[in-house]
């Protein structure tokens, strides 16, 4: 089997959200209609090559290091990134038929200002143009050689996140924001218009968080994923 027929899924690891990357990678398999590759962003297994000092306005171990995912990829071929808050409800392969080779990233660009100035484990919202783009990435590999260790280690976090390291916004393409709902952010719409919820401001597994929009979702995954007999 060639490479180009495997959907290379990264998703963020944090390990205080342990459970959440492991419901994220149960909802993606469970529904993907081809094979499908997942790796954890792990700080552990990047040491060698992140050596980033953790920036007090971080909110996540993965903030950063999602941009080494073409660098992972020796910049050949595609990946699609994800945060681990989340739960894919359709078929990934979906999303990845969304490679498109005008462009170096392709991402949901959302246009909104944080509802908080507080998400979970109180840490503090920052709003920054762009905000939420870089949470689901369809990534171009080639096209983003700029993202080397030494600049990932270095860049600013706006910089990064706000996409400074690509020529210019041409090179961004575009998927709805079906496919990175945000959570709490946007108000609910019929599940059925949903790909992927993006539970960013906290998901169901942390205290205080357990009756979000749509919490039903990501306990019935849950539970799909550690009941042999999928018991709800």
């Amino acid at each position: 089997m060639q490479q180009a027929d495997v959907i290379r899924v990264f998703i963020g690891f944090d390990q205080r959200e342990t459970v959440a990357y492991h419901v994220l990678a149960h909802s993606i398999m469970a529904r993907s209609s081809r094979p499908t590759s997942i790796t954890p962003l792990a700080l552990p297994q990047l040491a060698s090559v992140f050596t980033r000092e953790r920036n007090s306005l971080q909110s996540t171990e993965f903030a950063f290091t999602r941009f080494l995912v073409p660098y992972l990829c020796n910049y050949e071929g595609w990946a699609i990134f994800m945060d681990c808050d989340m739960l894919v409800l359709d078929d990934i392969a979906k999303l990845w038929a969304m490679r498109d080779d005008r462009y170096a990233v392709i991402v949901a660009k959302h246009n909104y200002t944080p509802k908080t100035e507080e998400k979970f484990l109180g840490q503090k919202q920052t709003a920054y143009e762009k905000k939420n783009w870089s949470s689901v990435m369809l990534m171009n590999c080639a096209k983003c050689k700029t993202l080397t260790p030494d600049y990932v280690n270095t860049a600013s976090g706006l910089e990064l996140h706000r996409f400074q390291w690509l020529k210019d916004e041409s090179e961004i393409g575009e998927f709805s924001v079906r496919w990175n709902f945000l959570v709490n952010e946007y108000d609910p719409v019929p599940i059925s218009q949903i790909a992927n919820l993006h539970y960013t401001l906290g998901g169901p597994y942390f205290k205080g968080y357990e009756d979000c929009d749509y919490a039903d979702k990501w306990f019935k995954e849950y539970y799909a994923m550690i009941y042999a007999d999928k018991r709800q």
